[in-house]
C-alpha cells in the first residue's frame, strides 16, 4: 500500500501551490470584500490547464489523473476558498457529466471550450423547493418536434453568474419522481434564461451563487445529455465526484487555518513566553492536525478510487463528512487561538471561519452524507 504521491502529482501540487500563494492568496481578502474573483485569475488557471484538468486529452482536457485535480483544488482553496470552488464546480459539476454521458459531438461542441476556460461550467439542479430531495424538482420540460422546452426556476447555482454552459435538470412529469428527470446541456445566454440574482452569502463571497428563471427555454434535441429520464442517475453520479472536490476545498481551508494558528502561536507571547508553549494551545494544534490528516487520507482514497473507476460513493460521502467537519473544527480552534485578533476582519481567520461552513451544506449536507454512508453499510 503506497501513500505517497508520484512525481507528476508532486509537480502539479507544487506548481498550483506556487501560483495560488503568489497570485491568488494576496487577493483573497479583496475577493471576499468585492464579492468577485479577479478576472485575471481565470486565464491564470487556463495557463496551468486546470479548467480541463482530469478530462482526457482527446476530449480537450489536460489528461491529469483525478488525484492531481483534487490536489489542485486543495491548493487553491488554501489560498482562497472562493477560487477553489470556482474550479471545483466547473470541473466536477460542469465538465464531468458531459465527459461521462455526452456524445462525441457534444464533447467537441461543449466540453472542449469548457476545458479551455472559454466557458465556465455549472450544474443547475437545486430549486427553491428541491434541495436534498432532488426527486421533487418542479422544472418541467415538454418535447416538441425538434426541441425541448423548459420552464421553471433554479437556485444556489455555483458559477451561474458567469453565464457559461450549464447542465440543467428537468422533469417530464413531477408525479414520476426521479424517474421523470432528464438532463440537458444549456447555454445560459439562451433566450428565456433570466439571471435573477447572485446571492449575498456569509462565506465564499467571491463565488457566484445564482438564481435563474427559465421561461419556455428552447433546447435543441441534440443537447439532451444521455437518454431520456436518465437525468437522476447522471446527477447522482456527478455529485459523488463533486463531493470529493468539496472535500478538497475543505482540506485547503483547514490547512490554512492550522498554518495560521501554528505561526501565530510561535509569535504571540503571553506570560513571558510564546503561547504555543502552553499545553492548552499545543493540544489544540495536535487535535487540528489529527482531524486534518484523517480527512486528507479519506479524501485521497476517494480520489484514488474514482481514478481507478471503482465504486466510490460511500467513501466520497465519508470524505466530505470528515473534511467539512475538519474545516469547521480547525477554523474554530484557530480563531480561538488568535483570540480577539481572530475575530477581527483585519486577520484572515474570520473569513476562513465563514468559508468553512458551506462545506457542510453544498454537494449534499452532512446529514445526506450520513444517509449515503448508512445505505452503503446496508449493502454490505
Amino acid at each position: 500500500m503506497d501513500f505517497g504521491l508520484n512525481e507528476e502529482q508532486k509537480l502539479v501540487q507544487a506548481t498550483v501551490r506556487q501560483m495560488a500563494q503568489e497570485q491568488v492568496r494576496p487577493k483573497a481578502a479583496a475577493t471576499d470584500k468585492n464579492h468577485a474573483i479577479p478576472p485575471e485569475t481565470l486565464p491564470q488557471l487556463a495557463e496551468l490547464g486546470l479548467w480541463g484538468s482530469y478530462i482526457p486529452e482527446e476530449d480537450g482536457g489536460s489528461g491529469l489523473d483525478y488525484l492531481s485535480y483534487i490536489l489542485s483544488v486543495e491548493a487553491l482553496s488554501a489560498a482562497c476558498a472562493s477560487t477553489g470552488v470556482l474550479l471545483a464546480a466547473h470541473a466536477s459539476l460542469g465538465c464531468d457529466p458531459i465527459h461521462r454521458s455526452g456524445t462525441k459531438e457534444q464533447k467537441a461542441k461543449w466540453l472542449a471550450p469548457l476545458c479551455k476556460g472559454e466557458k465556465i461550467g455549472c450544474f443547475l439542479l437545486t430549486e427553491p423547493g428541491a434541495g436534498s430531495d432532488v426527486a421533487s424538482l418542479k422544472t418541467r420540460y415538454l418535447e416538441q418536434d425538434d426541441h425541448y422546452e423548459l420552464t421553471g426556476s433554479k437556485q444556489f447555482i455555483t458559477n451561474g453568474g458567469y453565464l457559461g454552459t450549464g447542465v440543467v435538470f428537468a422533469t417530464s412529469d413531477p408525479s414520476l419522481g426521479h424517474k421523470g428527470i432528464s438532463a440537458f446541456i444549456l447555454d445560459l445566454k439562451s433566450p428565456g434564461v433570466t439571471l435573477l440574482k447572485n446571492e449575498e452569502k456569509m462565506g465564499i463571497r467571491g463565488s457566484f451563487t445564482s438564481a435563474f428563471a427559465l421561461d419556455q427555454v428552447k433546447i435543441p434535441k441534440d443537447q439532451l445529455l444521455g437518454a431520456p429520464h436518465q437525468g437522476f442517475a447522471i446527477a447522482m453520479e456527478t455529485l459523488d465526484g463533486g463531493r470529493i472536490s468539496i472535500s478538497a476545498q475543505a482540506l485547503g481551508i483547514a490547512q490554512e487555518a492550522l498554518d495560521l494558528a501554528l505561526n501565530y502561536s510561535t509569535e504571540r507571547q503571553q506570560f513571558g513566553k510564546p503561547i504555543g508553549q502552553f499545553q492548552a494551545i499545543r493540544f489544540k494544534l495536535a487535535d487540528m492536525a489529527a482531524a486534518l490528516e484523517s480527512a486528507r487520507l479519506m479524501t485521497y482514497k476517494a480520489a484514488w478510487l474514482k481514478n481507478q473507476h471503482q465504486e466510490s460513493a460511500q467513501v466520497s460521502a465519508m470524505a466530505k463528512l470528515l473534511a467539512s467537519k475538519a474545516a469547521q473544527f480547525c477554523t474554530d480552534e484557530a480563531l480561538q487561538i488568535h483570540g480577539g485578533y481572530g475575530y477581527s476582519a483585519e486577520y484572515p481567520l474570520e473569513r476562513l471561519y465563514r468559508d468553512a461552513k458551506i462545506t457542510e451544506i453544498y454537494e449534499g449536507t452532512s446529514e445526506i452524507q450520513r444517509i449515503v454512508i448508512a445505505k452503503g453499510l446496508e449493502k454490505g
